[in-house]
């Protein structure tokens, strides 16, 4: 809906930060030890990409600064909590994903939502890169 002004000519809305997306996070789990890392395969509930693996991923709240968003979306996908020593399984969204599992880095499947994998294969040949100023 556009607002009108008194002389009857359309004007801008302001801006819906408080309701938009601004940032979302995808968290690699990586076990160095033995080289595997947390994947989750979508549900045939999840709203995109049914059936195929991707990282635990998730939107920010308004307002969060994204590693928050990280903490929480690991938390609410997975079950793991994060602490400085290290993480506890507890359980899976049931209706969004299928399963979880850990997964070893030589063998990451095919069908894999491309921009979470990318954002892996990135990590796996280049090493963490973390930019919390947008795009590089």
């Amino acid at each position: 809906m556009v607002q009108r002004s008194i002389d009857d000519q359309p004007r801008a809305l302001s801006p819906a930060v408080d309701s938009m997306t601004l940032s979302a996070a995808a968290v690699i789990v990586h076990d160095t030890a033995t080289q595997r890392v947390v994947l989750l395969q979508r549900s045939q509930h999840a709203k995109f990409a049914q059936g195929m693996w991707d990282l635990p991923v998730g939107r920010s709240e308004p307002g969060e600064p994204i590693t928050e968003t990280a903490v929480r979306e690991l938390h609410e996908e997975t079950g793991l909590t994060v602490t400085p020593e290290s993480f506890t399984a507890a359980h899976i969204e049931p209706r969004k994903h299928a399963q979880g599992r850990w997964v070893g880095t030589a063998t990451i499947a095919e069908d894999f939502v491309d921009a979470t994998a990318s954002a892996l294969r990135r990590y796996l040949t280049c090493g963490p890169q973390v930019s919390l100023h947008g795009r590089q």
